[in-house]
């Protein structure tokens, strides 16, 4: 998925959820039964605010800490380039705070800096 190195998504306590990981920690997490489908991702808290007012379908974290989290509401009204962006974002704000070792583990590059290059 968008880049991301290839890594099994985790089922949480709750069966009902799955979430996916980067070197151990939780960047994305799902209800799998939500119609539409919804996504909260972890990111940096001033880019959450950013997203939040980017789109209306982009809300403060559901039942998540509201000043690092924001569910993404999937319906196809989010640009797919801003779902990307939220992902990638996400993605990199976990990954950015693991030990330089996990990083060399995963290999891991910004996201966000790649698809400038």
């Amino acid at each position: 998925m968008f880049g991301l190195p290839r890594f099994p998504p985790r089922v949480p306590v709750r069966r009902e959820h799955q979430c996916l990981q980067g070197g151990g920690e939780i960047f994305a997490l799902t209800p799998l039964s939500a119609k539409p489908l919804r996504v909260s991702l972890k990111s940096d808290p001033d880019l959450a605010v950013q997203f939040r007012t980017a789109h209306p379908a982009i809300n403060a974290g559901y039942h998540l800490n509201k000043r690092h989290w924001n569910t993404v509401v999937l319906d196809r009204s989010v640009p797919d380039e801003l779902v990307r962006e939220t992902i990638e974002n996400s993605y990199d704000f976990v990954v950015a705070q693991l030990s330089k070792r996990e990083k060399e583990k995963l290999k891991w590059i910004a996201l966000s800096s790649e698809r400038t290059k």
